[in-house]
């Protein structure tokens, strides 16, 4: 694992601080640490998940189409979180140096600049999705039914985005102070939210009429708003060191630069990775035409929302052993920062093991729980099998990224994410499914 110095992306730190010798991230035992740094963002991970597994039921519930729509959902969903990378990143890599250099002002000045680039890319991103939601469902070889609920789901669910945005870095700033907790608590209220209003409207309740697809959404977004709010909230307290401060809200084109200089490549690497998966979508939605088309759209939606029981934890991973490398060189202590990195991929490698084996030999059980439709369950079983095979050489992957990432270092992951997902999967995908009709 490379580790860049700090002059190379943040304030020179010329000696480890006194307040460091009392900072558990920086001085507590490395596995103990670690592991409970990771639990709270690996319960939010899985409440998160739950939710979009439990959206896609509902989906299921109503038809192919609706499943079809939730799932481009949350590809575009997922777009606008590497967007959002853009000042995610940047903030935890230099708000966790420095905590551990114990200076909690710059912390606390980056950590306000970056809720105002929050804001202002949560504008464009409502911009953009809500110009470009026909767009992807056409691209998706989307037609009749299944493109009208598409469209109108990516212009609301776009609102929920914009709220998210900020959401995501005032979470990505606390967690760099090692402040797992209240994220965690955060996403927890908005996943119970989410289920609660979804089931609500979905089905009706008391007054409330029954609204089928659009009540999923309408969930989703009342959760978003109320997470964007909690998290101001939070840091309107102060309670978690770092306070939101109105005279430090005004953009500094030194700190903007800081924070976009690191989050930049990372932005530009989750792109590549968004495109690699939507070049593959789109290859999904060829594969066949009409109501065959959406089963097999939908039998790919389905494993795409349960494989992320192995994605989340490893982000959790990556999160946490990113805050320790940042904290431990902060603190003058490379060494620690690279044993770090390297027991993230030990502790979350042997998690994976665990679900991949749950994964192939529960994959028809699974397939029959997320969908009413026989044949979403004959195309989507056998492939998920495979995919189950790989689940622990994609948690090595993501879990060293996160380490770099910690690290500073953001142009490695980008060349990694380039190669693999756009000259290996997407042109596989392409010669198997297309070409081969496999």
């Amino acid at each position: 694992m490379t580790i860049r110095e700090p002059s190379e992306t943040l304030h020179k730190t010329s000696h480890a601080p006194p307040a460091a010798l009392i900072n558990p991230v920086v001085t507590g035992p490395l596995r103990r640490t670690l592991f409970f740094l990771a639990l709270p963002v690996l319960t939010e991970q899985l409440l998160t998940t739950f939710v979009g597994i439990f959206d896609t039921y509902l989906a299921g519930g109503i038809s192919a189409g609706a499943t079809s729509a939730i799932g481009l959902s949350a590809y575009v969903g997922w777009l606008a979180s590497m967007i959002v990378m853009l000042v995610g990143t940047g903030t935890t890599a230099i708000v966790s140096r420095q905590e551990g250099a114990s200076d909690r002002g710059e912390a606390n000045h980056i950590a306000n600049q970056s809720l105002t680039l929050a804001a202002i890319l949560g504008v464009f991103i409502f911009a953009a999705m809500y110009l470009l939601a026909p767009w992807f469902a056409t691209y998706c070889r989307m037609t009749g039914e299944t493109y009208d609920i598409t469209v109108h789901y990516l212009r609301v669910d776009a609102i929920g985005l914009a709220a998210m945005s900020v959401t995501l870095v005032g979470s990505a700033a606390l967690r760099g102070v090692g402040n797992m907790r209240t994220p965690m608590l955060i996403f927890s209220a908005m996943n119970v939210v989410n289920v609660a209003a979804s089931v609500s409207l979905v089905y009706g309740f008391g007054p409330i009429p029954a609204m089928g697809i659009d009540g999923i959404v309408g969930g989703t977004l009342i959760a978003r708003i109320l997470g964007a709010i909690l998290l101001l909230v939070v840091f309107a307290r102060g309670r978690s060191g770092l306070r939101l401060i109105a005279g430090e809200l005004p953009l500094s084109l030194m700190r903007a630069t800081r924070i976009l200089r690191i989050g930049l490549p990372a932005a530009m690497d989750g792109a590549v990775m968004w495109s690699g998966q939507f070049l593959f979508l789109a290859i999904m939605g060829s594969l066949r035409t009409g109501a065959e088309g959406d089963v097999f759209f939908a039998a790919h939606i389905v494993a795409v929302r349960v494989e992320a029981f192995t994605y989340l934890p490893a982000v959790a991973w990556a999160t946490a052993t990113a805050t320790m490398i940042g904290q431990a060189l902060g603190a003058g202590n490379p060494k620690r920062a690279k044993m770090a990195g390297h027991e993230g991929v030990l502790q979350c490698g042997l998690l994976s093991l665990g679900i991949s084996a749950l994964f192939f030999f529960g994959a028809e059980a699974i397939y029959h729980l997320m969908s009413d439709n026989s044949r979403v369950w004959d195309v989507g079983v056998y492939p998920f099998r495979i995919v189950a095979l790989f689940q622990p050489l994609m948690v090595v992957s993501i879990v060293y990224v996160g380490a770099l990432r910690g690290a500073g270092d953001t142009r490695y992951p980008l060349l990694i994410s380039f190669v693999g997902s756009l000259l290996i999967r997407v042109p596989l995908g392409y010669l198997c499914g297309i070409v081969l009709d496999g």
